[in-house]
């Protein structure tokens, strides 16, 4: 059994980050191993977790992988470690537009039977943080509030008054915190710097986050909340790609598992190696840790590259996977490696598979707010002030690489920037909300788009893509 404890908060802005990625950074250095993860699909606070832990911030979310895989993917990530720290999303019961709880916080903590540890902005309030937690701890039974942080308090007066206030609720006060220039983290027009932008500066947040949750918060008690925690009761998920089928009808083989039940491995002599390419860097930061565990599984050998400083793809590339970012921020720099967008439109004309979510898409237009990229499509992207943000329910349009036509998976676009054309002659999806529309490229072994997918909740995308690069 893992202990585990979830970061809540009334509404997006209390400093459900900072707290949580705090608390993860305190426990490590006392030397207790942390399984980090992050309620809904956010990438960037993943990478925070990671930095404060030293092992990959794990997503769970119950629109795109399903209720049923939420706790297996705990399971999995957590597996051998001494405490899990779940940081949420937006507010606690707040999820996916339209569905009730599905892909809340609150969803996800009975799903995990963890108890919940709300974190509340005070800097505006005094005696009305009583009715507040309240009714947070009141709205649904099924939901357990353990404690409460008040953060951003001002005084010693004031923590008196919260205290004195909360002491009628019947919710403990787990920790306080005062304003700490320090411990911010800069902002811009999708959230939170990522990591791999600012590594110097984030170590140095994580550090001051670390600190001031050791200063106000009673880590002792929090962990014996934490410990409190049932027993799940589930098998932890597996990266296998079972029995699946790809374009012309033939089998992808079923891959055995390993004796001890681990990733399953392929047998070298019938099924050969692909190397697929992965990018990374500054520019490309967004990825799920389990899609390189899913493609390890399906028999590839996974390389990971940047585009910002690689001139060429890894050796033997019969791939390539560009998943989500910033390139809006590098585009100058991204140009200027004419070598490697000269390798990547090579590769996508040889009809190598490709897939490609989001700044992917923007990296393979013919141009970025103006400025040369890859080619591959007959297309040209743009900086927008609209932002384009929720989950999608996507019906695919095209046989792709990815996908057979008809094939339905679930999704989720963030972004400020445009593609035009928005589709191509042969589309991605098919989207039914918030408006009807088709919209990504489908073009020889290339599959692009601005919906973000966790390939957990579908598989077969992996294997689908191993066995198109063999």
């Amino acid at each position: 059994m893992v202990a585990r404890l979830v970061i809540a908060a009334p509404s997006s802005g209390a400093g459900k980050t900072t707290v949580a990625t705090g608390l993860m950074a305190a426990f490590a250095g006392r030397g207790l191993a942390v399984s980090p993860h992050k309620v809904g699909p956010d990438y960037i606070d993943p990478g925070y977790h990671a930095l404060a832990t030293g092992r990959p911030g794990r997503n769970l979310d119950a629109y795109m992988c399903g209720t049923g895989l939420i706790a297996p993917l705990f399971e999995h990530g957590a597996r051998g470690c001494d405490l899990a720290v779940v940081e949420g999303v937006m507010g606690l019961y707040d999820g996916a537009a339209d569905q009730g709880e599905l892909a809340s916080t609150a969803q996800v903590s009975k799903l995990l039977k963890a108890p919940v540890v709300l974190v509340v902005d005070a800097s505006s309030q005094s005696r009305s943080v009583a009715a507040l937690v309240h009714g947070f701890a009141s709205w649904d039974p099924e939901v357990r509030i353990g404690g409460v942080i008040l953060n951003k308090v001002a005084t010693d007066r004031h923590e008196h008054l919260l205290r004195e206030a909360l002491g009628e609720s019947g919710v403990p006060v787990l920790g306080v915190l005062r304003r700490a220039p320090a411990v911010a983290t800069p902002s811009r027009h999708l959230g939170l710097v990522p990591v791999a932008e600012r590594q110097a500066a984030a170590l140095a947040a994580v550090a001051a986050q670390a600190e001031q949750v050791r200063a106000g918060c009673d880590l002792e008690a929090l962990l014996a909340l934490a410990r409190s925690a049932p027993e799940l009761h589930c098998e932890p998920w597996v990266a296998e790609v079972g029995e699946r089928l790809h374009a012309g009808g033939s089998g992808v083989p079923t891959l055995p598992r390993t004796p001890s039940g681990g990733t399953p491995t392929a047998p070298a002599e019938r099924m050969p190696t692909p190397v697929i390419a992965v990018a990374g860097g500054a520019a490309f930061t967004f990825s799920y840790a389990e899609h390189t565990e899913l493609l390890r599984a399906a028999g590839a050998e996974v390389v990971t590259f940047d585009p910002l400083r690689d001139e060429a793809l890894p050796e033997g590339t019969s791939g390539l996977v560009i998943g989500g970012g910033f390139p809006e921020m590098y585009g100058e720099q991204l140009s200027a490696n004419e070598p490697l967008r000269k390798a990547v439109a090579a590769l996508a004309a040889s009809g190598a598979p490709v897939a490609a979510e989001c700044a992917g898409l923007l990296y393979l237009a013919r141009s970025l707010d103006g400025t040369p990229m890859c080619g591959v499509l007959d297309a040209d992207a743009r900086m927008s002030e609209r932002l384009t943000l929720g989950y999608r329910d996507a019906v695919a349009v095209s046989d792709s690489v990815l996908a057979p036509a008809g094939a339905r998976m679930r999704g989720h676009e963030f972004h400020r920037t445009v593609i035009e054309p928005g589709a191509g002659a042969a589309a991605a999806w098919g989207l039914r909300q918030p408006e009807r529309r088709v919209e990504g490229f489908v073009q020889g072994g290339v599959h692009a788009s601005y919906v973000h997918t966790h390939w957990a909740g579908s598989p077969e995308a992996a294997a689908r893509f191993v066995e198109h690069c063999r």
